[in-house]
């Protein structure tokens, strides 16, 4: 909105030429995000303990430890993450840009299903919400329509093309499985995040090391000069994701100040299916959606270790895990759950490292 509003005036006032670069506009919208969770969080914390009273569910077959220290804890905090991303993006973002409100669109809309996936949680003191098979249906027809918006956006010789790390002129078309495709990564991504957070700031962490390697890629495939010179797939426009994911980044240090162990918020499913969702989908519009399995290979290794341990116990009755995910596997192996959280972060961080390196080797 300040671009749009200010920089047409940059000829009078040089001032305003600032909003031109997208590095002004991003450290704007970190220091916006970080500025409404600090001035919100408080607020809504007390707000969603009024209302949830009991706090969020804890599982009974989950660590003994979770039951006394996580009880009474409330959830939904994604709600500040939201809000923090949202009105940040919306001052520092060009609002003419498709690609910042397709990225929006998926992320509240995935943010709504998960309010309501916790409401349930919370009204009825179980851990579970919304039926598995009706959230997954209202995300992937959400991936659709913005898979859809995204396609009809990107140059049409680019549309379905696939982006291969390491490979500088390998560029397969998918044709009519890009479409499955795009859902697949938006869906598998948001349902990766959530399964990471089960643990006092497990999952913010690597979504900031995530959003802070999209918005360099974004930023890199945006700009024409940039991606000749690394041989990397340019996306014209895709640039101005930077903003947004920089507002991701500043909403989560905002978030991890009063979801830092012993957390006074949870996430809940409201901020991780958001995240994951928006981590997706700028993925796919900047072309590296195979890089993601990189960078975010730590909510890989989560999602993997579920499906490995509900696959060998209806194959052949045993569990591969003492727990799943992984991370309540290393907590029931006497782990403390600072170690298993800090360790995870170190792991985050040497993944998107190895993402970022495929950006030169090729």
């Amino acid at each position: 909105m300040l671009y749009n509003l200010l920089f047409p005036f940059a000829e009078n006032f040089p001032l305003f030429n600032l909003f031109r670069y997208l590095t002004f506009r991003s450290g704007g919208a970190i220091m916006t995000a970080l500025l409404i969770s600090f001035v919100f969080g408080p607020c809504i914390i007390r707000w969603l303990r009024r209302k949830q009273q009991e706090g969020q569910p804890i599982r009974d077959d989950g660590p003994e430890s979770h039951l006394l220290t996580k009880k009474g804890t409330p959830t939904m905090g994604g709600v500040m993450i939201l809000l923090a991303v949202g009105i940040s993006t919306l001052l520092w973002a060009d609002l003419t840009n498709p690609y910042v409100w397709i990225v929006l669109f998926v992320t509240m809309s995935y943010g709504m299903i998960g309010f309501f996936d916790d409401f349930l949680k919370v009204t009825r003191r179980n851990s579970k919400g919304l039926p598995g098979k009706l959230k997954l249906v209202a995300q992937f027809s959400i991936a659709l329509a913005a898979g859809y918006w995204i396609q009809s956006v990107a140059p049409v010789e680019d549309a379905t093309r696939l982006s291969v790390p390491f490979f500088k002129d390998f560029f397969p078309d998918l044709g009519m499985f890009y479409l499955p495709f795009v859902m697949l990564v938006m869906v598998g991504a948001s349902n990766a995040v959530n399964l990471t957070d089960g643990l006092d700031g497990l999952a913010i962490v690597p979504i900031m090391i995530a959003m802070a390697c999209f918005a360099l890629i974004a930023y890199l495939a945006g700009n024409a000069v940039f991606a000749t010179y690394l041989q990397i797939h340019a996306v014209p426009g895709s640039g101005e994701l930077a903003v947004l994911c920089a507002a991701f980044i500043g909403a989560g240090l905002g978030f991890l100040w009063f979801n830092a162990p012993p957390a006074m918020v949870f996430m809940g499913d409201t901020g991780s299916l958001a995240a994951g969702g928006a981590i997706g989908t700028v993925s796919v519009i900047a072309k590296h959606e195979l890089v993601l399995g990189i960078i975010g290979g730590l909510f890989v290794l989560e999602a993997v270790s579920v499906i490995v341990q509900v696959a060998s116990f209806k194959l052949t009755g045993k569990r591969v895990f003492k727990m799943a995910p992984i991370h309540h596997h290393f907590e029931k192996m006497g782990w403390a759950e600072p170690t298993v959280v800090i360790r995870f972060w170190i792991i985050a961080t040497i993944l998107a490292l190895v993402g970022l390196s495929t950006l030169k080797l090729r």
